[in-house]
């Protein structure tokens, strides 16, 4: 059935960009009501959640209910390490938040990870949990205590699951998530994983044996979990990053003497390294930025070069009045909003908010510059999976 039987003529919904800047995709949902949960997707801003949707979803997946909110609704959420893990479930929560404000939300991560940061600014309530990383290679002496590191953590996610009693737990992936999760399931807790990239990691992979539901982005990776539990939702995007910002304003928030000077040629490109860094893109940028702004006068940069990158690349960026350097965006919907042109590798919600925003882009391949944030040893052949499926979404 064609999407636009599906919606209604005026909707205010999951995608409120009334701007013909901004493509209508249907973006990703899914709600769950206590005692039990179903994959619900709302296009209105109302109690009553008509159907769900995703984009290339077979009809056999799709499902129709009308569900009553509940005043006592209690949400856990497990992921971090990265922004890919951490803002799908930020987008979630936003969208439970819309259609049931009551809503009781609880993220839980570690206690200096980027989520301990990026979910209060967010506004949401934010937990820490013991860190049990998975060291590469697996067999690695680092790894000697992970049975009991992977204990202790579980049992005090068992505590804290406990005392907030959710109905649901969803689990977006990284290792944050994995004692989460185990815990919930232990706990006979519905719980559920979103899984972002084409390819997935090992926390996700082993979590999909003892999820109710597996919702995944792509239509390939339904070959890595039990199909049955599988459904094809594509990636969640942030109520932030949805809001239609203008140009100007955006540009500036980031350049001020950009209006003030009245630069109507002005270009500005946006430099996502990922939310830790990607080597070779600040590598490149390293080499390049200082000939781009002095032989492109109407040139502006914003250059995000990951955290942990962020100290050295200061140390040898020169400060021009085009370009701004900064480790961590947490204001992308004013970054998006000012860019002509997104450079940037192809992390799986990067290149999800980059279809939302209908942004040209420019996509590299993973690097393997995250080191063991994330244990699994597909990232480079994910990422340029990533990269495939959004060059075909774009193309369609």
């Amino acid at each position: 059935m064609p999407i636009s039987q599906l919606l209604p003529p005026t909707s205010h919904g999951f995608h409120p960009l009334h701007s013909p800047n901004f493509p209508k995709t249907p973006p990703f949902l899914k709600l769950f009501s206590p005692p039990s949960f179903s994959c619900l997707f709302s296009h209105q801003i109302q109690l009553r959640i008509f159907c769900c949707l995703a984009l290339d979803q077979t009809s056999q997946q799709n499902c129709s209910a009308n569900v009553e909110p509940s005043d006592d609704l209690r949400v856990v959420f497990a992921g971090g390490g990265t922004g890919g893990h951490i803002y799908p479930a930020v987008a979630i929560a936003d969208e439970i938040k819309i259609i049931n404000p009551n809503a009781r939300i609880l993220f839980l991560g570690t206690a200096h990870g980027m989520e301990s940061t990026a979910v209060p600014s967010a506004g949401y309530d934010f937990d820490s949990i013991p860190a049990v990383p998975l060291a590469r290679p697996l067999f690695s002496p680092q790894n000697i205590l992970l049975p009991y590191r992977l204990i202790k953590s579980m049992i005090q996610c068992y505590s804290r699951l406990r005392e907030f009693d959710p109905h649901i737990v969803v689990g977006t992936g990284g290792y944050v998530s994995f004692p989460v999760c185990l815990a919930a399931a232990l706990k006979g807790l519905k719980m559920v994983i979103q899984e972002q990239n084409s390819v997935p990691g090992i926390a996700n992979w082993v979590l999909s044996w003892f999820a109710d539901q597996v919702f995944v982005a792509f239509n390939s990776s339904i070959d890595y979990f039990p199909k049955h539990k599988c459904i094809v939702s594509g990636n969640p995007v942030r109520l932030s990053v949805r809001r239609y910002v203008s140009k100007a304003a955006a540009r500036l928030h980031f350049f001020p003497s950009y209006v003030n000077s009245g630069n109507l040629e002005a270009k500005v490109v946006l430099i996502l390294g990922g939310s830790l860094g990607a080597n070779a893109i600040n590598i490149a940028m390293l080499n390049l930025y200082y000939q781009m702004l002095l032989e492109h006068k109407n040139l502006f940069i914003i250059w995000q070069t990951g955290v942990h990158a962020f100290d050295e690349m200061e140390s040898l960026v020169k400060n021009h009045p085009h370009l701004v350097l900064s480790p961590f965006l947490h204001n992308m919907d004013l970054a998006y909003a000012a860019a002509d042109l997104v450079v940037s590798r192809a992390g799986a919600m990067t290149c999800t908010e980059i279809l939302a925003t209908g942004k040209p882009s420019i996509l590299k391949g993973s690097d393997g510059g995250l080191g063991n944030v994330e244990p699994y040893s597909h990232e480079k052949d994910s990422s340029l999976k990533n990269r495939s499926s959004l060059e075909k979404r774009k193309a369609d």
